[in-house]
């Protein structure tokens, strides 16, 4: 063979794919960068979307004295935008389950900027408590239309890793967004703060229409493919373990700053410390989980729920101490968060054909546990349990909700065994 033959066979222009490009790609850190610009897409979103949500819990002072309202009127504030997920997930999903999830996650982006900015020119609670469900009703919605091409990005088998991807935003904001958004609110203003939180939607929404592949295995199902997920026990169960099991993130992570400053006797300084503390342990838990979701059907709820039992009830006793508290916060972030994953694979497993619903479900479930969670809490310092109560509430919860999941399990058990 020639010379000139042998390098034109080493040519890898011969050896490409037919209708290939020039510039197509050959090297793996193509393929992983071309899969990690869609998911830093999502993540951003989700980050952006946890942002708004808790900064709102660090500024509530602030807007409730601007706008001549006391603590308790501007939690009202906080509770519409709750109401926005738990109302919006089911039907902003089902409105727009014909559509691709691609164009979903920009409308609901879009739909998040508009809030935010109300919630910026809000002149009165009526004005904000408007805004504010506005702001939350893409949310459930989001992460289930997120968690859908997350898992198309990454491939089959891998769904509890996808969602926790995508929850790794939220995470991520109670460790960084969530305090950097108080301290703007303290320094700016609290308009300035949801202004700002527009802003960076905005560019959510601009690299999820760069990023996120155009691809019509991305395209929604028929409403009543949705729909007849809603029909089966099985989904219902995995909401409410998750409903009320997780409760006990919230009896926490809402009493944190009392329980720094008058539980533990620490300077208030330490309160955004204990925040970014807790964040760094629902981060960790969440990545974990995605781990665990994966291989095992169920050992993420049971290793979750009953791991934080054993740190909640340490909090409960001696969190007064920092040197338990610290650690504990972190704990009770990491232990509830390792289960989120595997009842969101859990959901999907039982609803294949509504997996944007089972999503945007799973989100309408943790935020009914955000609300069980803040009210039981209350209810137990305000019977006279003291300031570290909240931590017993969060174990009764927890301990309800593992063994409503041993419930569902053995029910399941007896159903397949025919007893």
């Amino acid at each position: 063979m020639s010379k000139s033959a042998s390098l034109a066979l080493d040519d890898p222009r011969l050896h490409r794919p037919a209708g290939a490009s020039a510039h197509a790609p050959r090297h793996p850190s193509s393929i992983v960068r071309n899969k990690t610009l869609p998911l830093l897409a999502l993540a951003l979103g989700s980050f952006v979307i946890g942002t708004s949500e808790f900064a709102s819990m660090g500024i509530i002072q602030l807007f409730s004295e601007s706008l001549g309202l006391t603590v308790p009127e501007a939690t009202n504030a906080i509770t519409a935008y709750a109401s926005g997920v738990v109302i919006g997930a089911p039907l902003v999903t089902l409105a727009a389950a014909r559509l691709n999830r691609r164009t979903l996650l920009l409308m609901l982006m879009a739909l998040f900027v508009v809030g935010n900015l109300l919630s910026a020119m809000a002149g009165n609670l009526g004005w904000l408590m408007v805004a504010r469900f506005i702001s939350g009703m893409p949310q459930g919605a989001y992460f289930g239309a997120g968690a859908v091409v997350a898992s198309h990005v990454v491939g089959q088998g891998h769904a509890g890793k996808a969602f926790a991807i995508v929850m790794t935003g939220l995470t991520v904001a109670t460790i960084f967004g969530s305090p950097l958004a108080t301290f703007m609110g303290q320094t700016l203003g609290w308009r300035e703060t949801y202004v700002a939180v527009a802003v960076l939607a905005a560019f959510a929404f601009a690299s999820i229409y760069r990023w996120v592949p155009q691809t019509d295995a991305l395209n929604g199902v028929p409403v009543v493919q949705e729909l007849s997920a809603l029909r089966k026990g099985s989904v219902w169960g995995v909401m409410l373990v998750a409903a009320v099991g997780v409760g006990s993130i919230f009896a926490v992570y809402t009493f944190i700053g009392p329980i720094v400053t008058d539980a533990t006797h620490l300077s208030a300084t330490m309160i955004p410390i204990a925040l970014t503390v807790f964040g760094m342990g629902m981060t960790t838990g969440n990545l974990i989980g995605g781990q665990l979701a994966d291989r095992y059907p169920a050992r993420g709820i049971i290793v979750g729920y009953g791991s934080a039992l054993v740190i909640l009830a340490g909090l409960g006793f001696g969190g007064a101490n920092p040197w338990l508290l610290f650690p504990a916060l972190f704990g009770v972030g990491a232990a509830m968060m390792v289960a989120i994953p595997t009842i969101q694979v859990r959901l999907t497993r039982f609803a294949p054909e509504a997996p944007s619903l089972m999503g945007a479900m799973n989100l309408a479930s943790l935020n009914a546990a955000n609300a069980l969670g803040a009210w039981m809490g209350g209810l137990t310092i305000d019977a006279g349990f003291g300031l570290l109560s909240p931590a017993w509430a969060g174990f009764g919860l927890t301990l309800a909700g593992l063994l409503l999941f041993g419930l569902t399990l053995w029910g399941r058990h007896r159903t397949a065994t025919g007893i």
